[in-house]
């Protein structure tokens, strides 16, 4: 299941100017939300297990495969032993073998084998070794490695994420449509594939005396949020190309609340090493989004 996250209008025909004293009594209250999410949502990227500790994705063949950092290996790791070990998958079940001098825990035992849960389970099976660690990921089927290491250049020399002024007139009541039964929206993914994911309803709101509309998906059937997966006229440019990320609460009341101040980059902004959704052609928006997070430079603050 994918996963792993920008509009505000004067409102004539279904979408009010939210002001920034709404979830407080206090006018200054709502930049310090913003702030304080924003911080920590860098937090969580800068964890050590988080998107920028990647350093490595291998997808797995039918059969035997030696896993281990030199070069003879079917899957050559950028960190850990020479030899690893090897990993058997037949019929969609993953089993891997440490090699005996291998310095590795499965799941922070010191055991030999075992099978390889992917991440379509709650808790995937981990294999670590030193300072990184894989896990399987299934994508449509198709098993893969995600490696990390909490001592990953990207982790350690990240500088943080521009992002554009504050703005309350960003933050949007729009205009809820239910869809009933759930439609369903196909969202294209970095891989090239194409995931089905249900559709609950439709979010509409005007800018300048144009309409337009988001769909947001549902992650899962028990999701509690709308995700929402945008391209707006600042992709490519002032933004991330594929896509930038937004959450909403469940709608109330016929409406729901967009807050683009929180529209923030996706893991693939970050790293080579996700598999990372793009935005649906019905999700492309024609008009500039001037607010949450910019595109990614390195290095840069």
């Amino acid at each position: 299941m994918l996963k792993v996250i920008a509009l505000a209008a004067a409102s004539l025909a279904g979408v009010q100017l939210m002001s920034a004293n709404v979830e407080s009594s206090k006018p200054g209250d709502y930049p310090k939300q913003i702030e304080t999410w924003h911080a920590q949502r860098i937090e969580r990227l800068k964890a050590p297990n988080g998107w920028l500790s990647l350093i490595g994705l291998h997808w797995m063949k039918d059969g035997k495969n030696s896993v281990g950092s030199a070069k003879g290996n079917d899957v050559v790791l950028a960190k850990g032993p020479a030899h690893l070990g090897s990993i058997v998958l037949k019929d969609g079940k993953a089993t891997i073998e440490l090699d005996a001098k291998a310095d590795a825990t499965i799941d922070d035992k010191k055991i030999a084998s075992a099978e390889l849960l992917d991440d379509s389970h709650e808790k995937p099976t981990t294999v670590a070794f030193g300072s990184a660690s894989f896990f399987l990921i299934d994508r449509n089927g198709r098993k893969g490695l995600r490696v990390k290491d909490s001592a990953a250049e990207t982790l350690t020399h990240f500088a943080g994420i521009q992002s554009f002024p504050i703005d309350p007139a960003w933050r949007v009541e729009a205009k809820w449509e239910a869809y009933a039964p759930a439609h369903s929206l196909d969202i294209p993914t970095v891989l090239g594939t194409v995931d089905k994911m249900p559709v609950p309803g439709k979010a509409t709101f005007t800018r300048a005396g144009k309409t337009y509309s988001l769909l947001p998906v549902l992650e899962d059937k028990d999701a509690k949020e709308l995700w929402f997966i945008f391209a707006d006229r600042t992709s490519g440019k002032e933004t991330y190309a594929s896509a930038r990320f937004l959450y909403a609460d469940m709608p109330k009341d016929g409406k729901v609340v967009i807050d683009f101040n929180k529209a923030y980059n996706p893991p693939c902004a970050f790293t080579p090493y996700a598999t990372c959704p793009l935005a649906p052609p019905e999700n492309r928006l024609d008009l500039p989004v001037t607010a949450g997070e910019k595109k990614y430079a390195p290095g840069r603050h």
